[in-house]
């Protein structure tokens, strides 16, 4: 029995002195403290996700510009040189040259030109004039930009109510911290009056091991709290976009934000991520009525104005071409037709999408208005049993210094006022998340 308990007192002296190094490692490193406006404000500017959805906005404003082609001219410069000895290229590009000479008319001459050279250069214009399907199309970009406003828009949003569950996590954890603490300084009082005890011959060596046992599990439990600091404060700076050299502190402490909110609260179908489904079946709607303006004429007017010389960058001779082109896709091998089953299809499923998305937003509503209504009882709950576990620890201090309580009643006491406590800042924590995201849900 002897070398049992030994080897227990081994397994205890050495836990304390890792737990001792692990803490001074943790002073070592250090704190800096942060307010949730500020973490919020850090998270808008560095955030990473947020910045990923800044450029997919960006990316869709690009493919809306893009669209702008079936307004505006399409103009293009563009210099060529050629060589030949082709008869009959040789001899257009004397005209082009406006060279040609009665010589030139020379059957030996038409038939064996030699060499010719000739340097083009080419102003050419195209302005898009009646183009119904690229309309359509162009009002679709400008939904899917509008869109994809409204998603980044939301993400932010999400990232603003991560960020604030993320530092009530990180408040949660240092009040863990605390009541640990505290849990160890009561551990330690009570371990001194057991070996007053012991020392007295008043209980058993057992009696006294059951103590030290109990008061190096809740040093172990700190270690572990300390380490979900850690934890939850790298993961803090990640959202907010900083370096994870330092811990983050919240400048206040965990408490509970209010008990009142109403819960009638219906969902609005003017929220950001929901108008952007919308706007997204809108788009959709555009795209299906290109595909059939696909079979309505085009016309385009063109022109072009050009320089031929024989010599590089020369500028002898000039001419010019315009006109009007109307153009008509009659059949295209089934491929307009099979467009616009496609996009019917589409059609149908963004419809289906929004249906969906919004019946999915409601039962999320409903749900967390029900959980509200629970952890708001539940915190009510673990605040009573909070209180009375407090009291019966008091009187059974009391009791046991009297030594009218034995030890192991003692210790049970204690570890249910700590259990207590940390359920009851868990309560507090789960509460102000829970009304926190219900507003996410309603904004």
């Amino acid at each position: 029995m002897t070398i049992y308990l030994s080897s227990i007192f081994q397994k205890v002296i050495g836990s304390t002195f890792l737990l001792l190094c692990f803490t001074m490692n943790l002073v070592a490193q250090s704190t800096i403290e942060i307010s949730l406006s500020e973490a919020k404000s850090k998270a808008q500017e560095n955030n990473i996700k947020l910045k990923i959805s800044h450029q997919e906005y960006a990316i869709a404003k690009a493919n809306f510009e893009q669209s702008r082609a079936v307004i505006l001219p399409n103009l293009n410069l563009s210099n060529t040189s050629s060589f030949t000895n082709n008869p009959l290229y040789a001899f257009g590009f004397k005209l082009l040259q406006q060279s040609v000479t009665v010589p030139d008319f020379n059957p030996n001459v038409l038939n064996n030109p030699g060499q010719v050279e000739n340097f083009n250069t080419r102003i050419e214009l195209l302005q898009p004039l009646i183009n119904i399907d690229g309309w359509k199309e162009r009002k679709a970009a400008g939904y899917q930009l509008e869109a994809a406003n409204l998603q980044t828009e939301r993400i932010s949003d999400f990232i603003e109510l991560e960020v604030t569950k993320t530092y009530m996590q990180l408040q949660l954890a240092y009040k863990a911290v605390n009541v640990i603490n505290k849990a160890i300084e009561t551990a330690a009082e009570n371990r001194n009056m057991t070996k007053n005890s012991l020392d007295q011959g008043m209980i058993q060596n057992a009696d006294y091991l059951n103590v030290e046992i109990r008061l190096n599990e809740i040093e172990n439990q700190l270690q572990f709290a300390k380490s979900n600091v850690n934890n939850v404060s790298e993961y803090l700076s990640f959202l907010i976009g900083q370096e994870t050299g330092s811990n983050l502190k919240p400048e206040t402490e965990l408490r509970l934000e209010g008990l009142d909110f109403d819960i009638s609260l219906n969902l609005n179908i003017e929220r950001n991520d929901i108008k952007a489904v919308q706007f997204g079946v809108i788009a959709q709607e555009q795209m299906l009525k290109a595909s059939k303006m696909s079979f309505i004429p085009r016309a385009n007017a063109f022109a072009n104005y050009e320089w031929n010389d024989d010599e590089i960058f020369g500028f002898g001779s000039t001419n010019y071409l315009f006109g009007l082109q109307l153009s008509w896709d009659i059949f295209k091998g089934y491929k307009n037709i099979g467009k616009i089953h496609q996009e019917k299809a589409q059609l149908e499923k963004a419809h289906l999408d929004k249906n969906n998305y919004i019946a999915q937003s409601e039962l999320e509503l409903n749900k967390t208005k029900r959980q509200l209504t629970d952890v708001k009882n539940n915190l009510n709950l673990t605040k009573l049993a909070m209180d009375q576990s407090k009291e019966a620890l008091r009187i059974k201090t009391n009791r046991f210094e009297q030594g009218l309580e034995k030890t192991s009643d003692i210790l049970y006491v204690e570890t249910q006022y700590q259990e207590k406590e940390l359920a009851y800042y868990q309560a507090i924590f789960n509460f102000n998340y829970t009304l926190a995201y219900l507003n996410f849900l309603t904004k």
